[in-house]
């Protein structure tokens, strides 16, 4: 059955979606906020390089884009840390040479699948804002942003792809017992970009997600197909004197990086001319429950479930929804509540689990993987896998390299966790670790 379809946003998760259920035979229009990013430049300092894993592969190979999106992409292999001496180490993500996730340009995807939105028959209206409306009335007041005029629009069912902030979601809310909290995360970031080299190489390694991990905070920096890097600072807001609040004049920005991240301010020459120009970023965990309304409203990717970005799952876990949303709407083809309901509850412990991880991820990323004690549980997961590739496999393998479900990952993980605890009590190196208590404690997982 053919619907006039209504998609708030047209970032990544509404074009995608747009496309899939044009792809379907419904009339679908959306409405996006910003400029067609394919004819303006999008300002410097919101983009964020993005982590292209195998569960955004996956539905973008559904969708048939992945040969327009394979030469966008930089593969990474591991993460290349920077400790506080200028010294490196690669610390690879898995033991095979297929596990590696692939840089990409936000704004460079966002184009690929708003093209496919078109070609496959949406219509994609840009700098209309959606400011609210009625669920039951089926309505959405929508304000063209190059004339301040507002209109309304009606619809047979509404999806809000439309971020953390989601319009959509609050119209959810007001008329349904649905429920959302949103979790500030007491961390902002600074986005800022390191130049290719005078002779157009790059300056680092492009192949690997460098880490400058320093416990309060960090400076990562993925790569462009330019041979730049996009750099973000993941910083406390307003807390100490390595806040964000405190790096308020050049000569403070100046000093910090000098001081913390000397090798990384010797690479980037306008370093404060950036920080101070390039807009401050927030982030936040939003948890929704009530993603619907009947058959007429249902919400996804950040609007439901936005996470903080410390395991590269934000893209990949809207991805992902988009792809079950229409295998829920294809298994309930003449009933949308259903597919709805159905949706969410299959869904919602998946990424309340990915958000939980993302979180831990963060700790982990800006501090632990220049800790001893965490880089020997890290070596001998990869050797229990190894040895034991049907029975172990590491936390971040099966978040980034599977589909497998996170409520899944997450309780194996906690399994896992545990025994590598054990097998590292008073032992300093992988050769004092007993194997074939390995071998017991392995065998008594449950699958």
């Amino acid at each position: 059955m053919t619907r006039r379809v209504t998609v708030v946003g047209a970032g990544l998760a509404g074009a995608m979606l747009a496309a899939f259920l044009a792809r379907d035979g419904h009339d679908v229009t959306a409405y996006e906020s910003r400029p067609d990013l394919r004819r303006v430049e999008i300002g410097a300092g919101r983009s964020i390089n993005l982590a292209l894993a195998t569960r955004g592969i996956s539905a973008l190979r559904e969708l048939g884009v992945m040969n327009e999106v394979e030469p966008l992409l930089t593969p990474m292999r591991g993460r290349m840390v920077h400790a506080r001496d200028g010294t490196t180490s690669l610390q690879p993500y898995g033991n095979r040479p297929d596990e590696v996730i692939y840089s990409v340009s936000r704004s460079d995807l966002n184009g690929v699948l708003l093209t496919a939105a078109e070609r496959l028959g949406a219509t994609i209206r840009f700098q209309q804002r959606c400011l609210g409306g009625s669920i039951g009335a089926g309505t959405l007041e929508v304000r063209d942003d190059t004339t301040g005029a507002s209109h309304q629009i009606g619809f047979d069912s509404v999806f809000g792809a439309d971020g953390a902030n989601s319009p959509v979601r609050e119209m959810i809310v007001s008329e349904s017992a649905a429920s959302v909290s949103i979790e500030p995360l007491d961390h902002g970031y600074k986005e800022l970009t390191l130049p290719a080299g005078f002779n157009g190489d790059p300056q680092l390694d492009p192949h690997a997600l460098h880490i400058w991990p320093r416990g309060g905070y960090m400076v990562i920096a993925l790569a462009n197909l330019d041979h730049s890097f996009t750099c973000t600072l993941f910083a406390p807001v307003d807390a100490g004197p390595h806040s964000f609040a405190a790096l308020d004049t050049a000569e403070a920005i100046e000093a910090f990086f000098a001081d913390q991240f000397r090798d990384f301010a010797s690479l980037v020459p306008d370093l404060s001319g950036q920080f101070l120009g390039n807009p401050d970023g927030s982030l936040a965990t939003v948890r929704c429950r009530g993603w619907h309304v009947g058959d007429r409203a249902v919400i996804l990717g950040d609007a439901a479930h936005a996470i903080v970005p410390f395991h590269g799952q934000g893209m990949n876990a809207a991805f992902e929804s988009c792809s079950l949303l229409m295998r829920s709407l294809a298994a309930h083809p003449e009933d949308w509540e259903a597919a709805f309901s159905s949706f969410e509850s299959a869904r919602k412990p998946d990424v309340d689990a990915i958000a939980d991880m993302a979180l831990d991820n963060y700790v982990e990323m800006r501090s632990s993987v220049a800790d001893d004690r965490y880089l020997l549980r890290r070596e001998l997961a990869l050797e229990l896998e190894r040895r034991w590739p049907s029975a172990f496999t590491p936390r971040y393998s099966m978040v980034m390299f599977s589909t497998m479900p996170y409520a899944e990952a997450q309780r194996r993980a906690r399994q896992q966790s545990a025994i590598l605890e054990q097998l590292t009590d008073n032992v300093n190196s992988l050769a004092d670790v007993d194997f074939d208590r390995a071998a017991e404690l392995i065998g008594g997982l449950t699958r």
